[in-house]
């Protein structure tokens, strides 16, 4: 959970807060997307791939 400190300044308010809620909320996504890429997407693809492979 890298991104819990970045929840705060997502729903902050004050002076500031829109430019930091506008970079906060694409590095919230990217940390919860990258390891569920790299963790079932990517190797599922290969797996597919491979398989397909094996046939021909």
């Amino acid at each position: 959970m890298r991104y819990a400190g970045l929840l705060p300044i997502m729903w902050g308010g004050g002076s500031g807060s829109e430019v930091m809620q506008r970079i906060a909320a694409p590095m919230i996504g990217g940390m919860v997307s990258a390891p569920l890429l790299s963790m079932l997407v990517i190797p599922a693809f290969y797996l597919l791939t491979h398989r397909q492979k094996k046939r021909d």
